[in-house]
């Protein structure tokens, strides 16, 4: 993450509409079947296979998601957006949301952070970049007083499955 310079934000409209314009999009090349040992009482294993198919997912094509839809759904007062720029340049993002009731993935809970969003330029993808972003919200919920950190993602995002468990996260529900 060399020369790169990761910028603190409120989450507001201004901040948004920039951090929209980083594309979310992946190609799915893989995906992780999970599959039971001794009926689920002996754990799991996620077993990474190729695809049926290869597509391009993209969140923030979805209706009602996406950077700018936030506003209308949530109440950011509490979240904050990182932004990393080299050259100038946006090359990336991680928003983080806390104590908003309307985010069930916090629980109720106020000592709890999620990373709702994280997004690197494809130009600039496995360069550090996610990786010093991800330590940049950390460091950021320990500094505040939270104790935990969740993240989400799905068996599809095969990348990014793979991003967290290399940043420490460990699996902690399947749905």
């Amino acid at each position: 993450m060399r020369d790169v310079i990761v910028e603190s934000h409120p989450v507001n409209r201004q901040t948004l509409l920039e951090y929209a314009n980083i594309p979310i999009s992946f190609t799915v090349r893989s995906v992780f079947n999970v599959e039971p040992v001794d009926g689920g009482l002996g754990g799991i294993i996620l077993r990474e296979e190729k695809a049926d198919k290869q597509y391009v997912k993209d969140y923030d094509a979805l209706d009602g998601e996406g950077p700018t839809r936030w506003l209308k759904t949530f109440d950011t007062g509490n979240w904050r957006l990182f932004i990393a720029r080299h050259s100038g340049k946006l090359v990336g993002g991680v928003t983080v949301a806390t104590r908003t009731p309307e985010v069930h993935m916090l629980k109720g809970r106020t000592d709890l952070v999620v990373v709702w969003d994280v997004r690197v330029h494809p130009d600039h993808r496995r360069s550090g970049i996610g990786t010093g972003l991800f330590s940049t919200a950390t460091e950021w919920a320990r500094g505040n007083g939270f104790r935990q950190l969740a993240v989400e993602t799905q068996n599809t995002n095969v990348p990014a499955c793979k991003f967290y468990a290399s940043q420490g996260c460990k699996l902690g529900e399947i749905d």
